[in-house]
């Protein structure tokens, strides 16, 4: 029975599960948007949730900075949190990240997920037709394009092939 058993291990031995959840949560911070396994999605929001939790506090104080900077090692990430995250929620009570399922990894089925810290949702951008058009706008005509130097090669005689001009020589 796993009575009172809270976190998954992962496969990882504790001191291994403790140092990729730190990074995925310095990769979490740093990127705002990150593609892990589903298990360790799970894991990493609870860890993510409660480091933003503390970045939101109202003194903002050293020690807090130091209850953060023990999970994430990099200052400017450690900077960041409480600069822009920690004002960002800063009025909402929890919930800070979604957890996208994307389907199974193809090299093993492991389940695949996105977490994404809220406020940072994909926004794709609209494509355009080659050259930097934009769909429906009318395409230029030869003549527009190449200017006059075109216009003037056209009012010049058409090329003839060897055969029509073997044809006409025979002719005469």
């Amino acid at each position: 029975m796993r009575h009172r058993v809270a976190h998954r291990k992962l496969g990882r031995v504790t001191s291994h599960r403790l140092a990729m959840l730190r990074n995925l949560a310095t990769a979490l911070f740093e990127r705002e948007r990150i593609r892990t396994t589903l298990m360790k999605a799970k894991e990493l929001r609870p860890y993510a949730e409660k480091l933003i939790t503390i970045a939101k506090r109202e003194d903002g104080g050293v020690a807090a900075r130091r209850e953060v900077a023990r999970s994430i090692r990099d200052p400017k990430i450690v900077q960041k949190l409480f600069a822009s995250l920690g004002t960002r929620y800063a009025t909402r009570p929890g919930g800070y990240t979604r957890i996208l399922k994307l389907g199974p990894r193809q090299g093993d089925g492991a389940e695949m997920a996105i977490v994404e810290l809220l406020g940072s949702e994909y926004q794709p951008k609209v494509k355009e037709e080659k050259g930097g058009k934009k769909k429906g706008e009318p395409k230029e005509t030869k003549e527009a394009k190449g200017g006059e130097a075109e216009a003037d090669k056209a009012e010049e005689k058409p090329k003839r092939s060897r055969k029509k001009k073997e044809a006409e020589a025979e002719a005469e």
